[in-house]
């Protein structure tokens, strides 16, 4: 028996075997690197690289990897987030920034979070001008996300609630804020959710049937569906199993059309996670050896028909290494996984985003590293 088990897994890594992935440095002198986004934002077809690093918004051209200001000094404090997203279906990528970025300051509204639309100029090589928006304190991250009823929305999640202290207290005021046909004019604002705290990520899911958000968070992952609605009452929903606080969320598929969750454990944390939600949310530690995981990426990067998990941590770990791993599910009952290195040690991973750089049908990946004060391409080549 225990030889036939052995001999399964022997084929399954033979079967699996490393994505080769081929670095590419685009920039060695960011300041921070926030957070990214992936987008078309010149027309050209081909997605570009959006940053948020600590005083600029930027982008960098798909190509020649030029690099663009798009707005600066914007606040006093850093800047955070930033999302983009063709909303209008012209090619071109819509963008948002999160900013003023003073996590400590969670009571005084003018000194934590701020919230703008950036509008582009004629020429996106130029400076972008802003559009404020409402915000709450300590804005830290958003999404563009498409509702049920079809209409676009600009999801904000906050890390704290006002007046909170040290993770307690109000919660988080999750908002979602209606995409309107005149930017320029007022833009509706639902409330999603007033429950949580230390929202520190969330990811979309598009299809099936638990299309919404899941957001990571003290309280661990919570669900929300996509019925936004000025009218409807929307609250986040537990994931049964669940339950342990949470920093980053991905959602995943498995074979049999089976989801899976990936999470970094706990925010800021020092594992990476995979929750098997067909299955009464059986927990797999992939891996216990990171320190302050911040970062998430899932896709079928091997063409396998099950999606794998890059994670990415930004302060050594116990062998004194930041990086960036992947992991790869050996069996379709997704118990058995295998960790490689993408980057070892050239990468304090701050954020990670994936997507098909180079329109050769297979996802590459993008990350943004924080002490290492770098951005970088890691190509995916095939195996």
């Amino acid at each position: 028996m225990l030889f036939a088990i052995f001999f399964n897994v022997l084929i399954q890594l033979f079967s699996n075997q490393q994505t080769v992935f081929k670095e590419q440095t685009i920039d060695n002198n960011i300041e921070i690197g926030y957070g990214m986004a992936l987008g078309d934002v010149d027309g050209d077809g081909k997605p570009d690289i959006l940053l948020a690093d600590k005083k600029q918004f930027v982008w960098y051209r798909n190509g020649d990897w030029k690099r663009f200001v798009m707005i600066e000094n914007l606040t006093e404090h850093d800047n955070v987030c930033i999302a983009a997203k063709d909303i209008d279906g012209d090619g071109l990528v819509e963008v948002a920034v999160g900013s003023q970025w003073n996590p400590a300051e969670t009571s005084n509204e003018q000194q934590s979070g701020a919230v703008h639309y950036l509008i582009r100029p004629k020429d996106p090589t130029r400076l972008w001008t802003a559009k404020e928006l409402h915000h709450e304190v300590t804005t830290h991250r958003m999404k563009w996300v498409r509702s049920a009823a079809g209409r676009y929305y600009l999801v904000v999640a906050p890390l704290h609630g006002k007046d909170n202290k040290n993770g307690a207290g109000a919660g988080v005021k999750v908002l979602a804020y209606e995409f309107p046909k005149d930017v320029n004019n007022p833009w509706d604002i639902v409330q999603l959710d007033t429950t949580l705290h230390l929202t520190h990520n969330f990811d979309i899911v598009t299809g099936g049937k638990d299309k919404g958000l899941y957001i990571a968070s003290k309280e661990g992952v919570k669900f929300i569906p996509d019925e936004f609605s000025q009218t409807k009452n929307i609250k986040a929903l537990p994931v049964l199993g669940v339950d342990k606080a949470a920093g980053e969320i991905k959602i995943g598929k498995m074979a049999g059309d089976k989801n899976f969750i990936a999470t970094v454990e706990p925010m800021h944390g020092t594992a990476i996670v995979a929750y098997l939600t067909n299955d009464n949310a059986k927990r797999i530690v992939l891996d216990d050896n990171v320190k302050e995981g911040h970062a998430l990426g899932i896709a079928d990067f091997s063409g396998s028909g099950k999606d794998q998990v890059v994670a990415g941590w930004r302060s050594p770990n116990k062998d004194g290494k930041v990086g960036i791993k992947i992991y790869t599910m050996l069996d379709d009952s997704g118990e058995q996984w295998d960790a490689e290195w993408i980057d070892e040690n050239g990468m304090a991973c701050e954020d990670i985003q994936v997507a098909d750089m180079n329109g050769d049908g297979k996802p590459d990946i993008v990350a943004s590293g924080r002490a290492t004060k770098n951005l970088k391409i890691y190509w995916n080549t095939g195996k």
